[in-house]
């Protein structure tokens, strides 16, 4: 198959690419799909694959132990709606949480971090999670020595210092803690910080539904998710804005350092009721305090109207 040329103008230089490995809980709730295409779109990745993570803890009806294949096949519906099918690998990744910080889930996804951590390139490999942490977590305790060879960015956990409920976060608090007690460098982007990508439902109406297939699709599934979580009587979403957090992974990466803030704090070990603990026992991470959420979404309405615009 041909492989999706997209419509800029400009080139990236080769050396300032990176390689990103995308692990999204993409049929989770409605802002997955728009982090997906997002990098897909961006020159500046160059994404070697897309593994499916799990939701299993909020089910929303598929039932335990399905909402990995849930994840999966939306991915391939974005990237057929996108014209990409085929053109990335797609991988398969664990069903659920791990039942204790020391023992990994094996899984097609884990397999290929390994894989793609372990292969040789001059390049920095950045595993870009939007969900449960369960797969990064397992390759990690399958293969220790890939830490030193990539960087997580992980958009999950609540605020510091106290921490608390966070959705990514409740999907597996065990693997989080398998991350944290690791030595692989953590770029995490908390609650409060991706809550700051913020939209509303008629900028999304204008911006991106005229945009093709994709276009119309993003918008019509995140109208239906939002109309499905008032009917389960939940208070979020607001009912005309929407937060699309999972472009966090995304900020971290694109935006200058000198755009962005951030503290070296010492990894916390979660407890079952997600408040932080602090022993002293692991290395510091980074946790960032400020991104440019705008200039994100402004981006990735341009790269949406350039590629599938009329």
């Amino acid at each position: 198959m041909e492989k999706q040329q997209w419509k800029y103008l400009f080139q990236v230089p080769e050396n300032k690419r990176v390689r990103v490995i995308v692990h999204t809980d993409c049929k989770n709730e409605a802002d997955d799909q728009f982090a997906l295409a997002h990098h897909l779109m961006t020159p500046s990745f160059d994404v070697r694959g897309v593994v499916a993570g799990h939701f299993d803890g909020a089910s929303y009806g598929y039932g335990p132990g399905n909402t990995e294949k849930a994840s999966y096949d939306e991915i391939l519906k974005v990237m057929d709606l996108m014209g990409l099918s085929g053109q990335y690998p797609v991988l398969h990744g664990a069903p659920g949480a791990m039942p204790d910080p020391a023992a990994p889930i094996p899984s097609e996804g884990a397999e290929f971090i390994i894989r793609e951590a372990m292969r040789e390139d001059e390049r920095p490999l950045y595993i870009a999670c939007q969900g449960a942490i369960t797969d990064v977590a397992s390759a990690l305790l399958l293969r220790p020595e890939i830490a030193e060879r990539m960087t997580v960015i992980w958009a999950g956990g609540g605020d510091y210092p106290k921490g608390g409920f966070e959705f990514n976060l409740s999907m597996d608090i065990a693997a989080a803690n398998a991350v944290f007690s690791s030595q692989v460098p953590v770029w995490q982007v908390t609650m409060g910080l991706y809550k700051q990508f913020a939209v509303s439902l008629a900028e999304l109406q204008s911006r991106v539904c005229p945009c093709g297939a994709i276009g119309k699709y993003l918008f019509e599934n995140l109208l239906a998710v939002n109309e499905k979580m008032s009917r389960l009587g939940m208070p979020w979403p607001h009912g005309e804005l929407w937060g699309l957090g999972d472009q966090g992974t995304l900020a971290v990466l694109m935006e200058e350092r000198e755009r962005v803030s951030y503290d070296m704090i010492q990894a916390p070990t979660v407890l079952p009721d997600m408040i932080y603990s602090f022993d002293g026992h692991n290395r510091p991470i980074r946790v960032y305090r400020t991104v440019d959420s705008r200039l994100v979404i402004e981006d990735f309405f341009a790269k949406l109207a350039i590629n599938f615009g009329s």
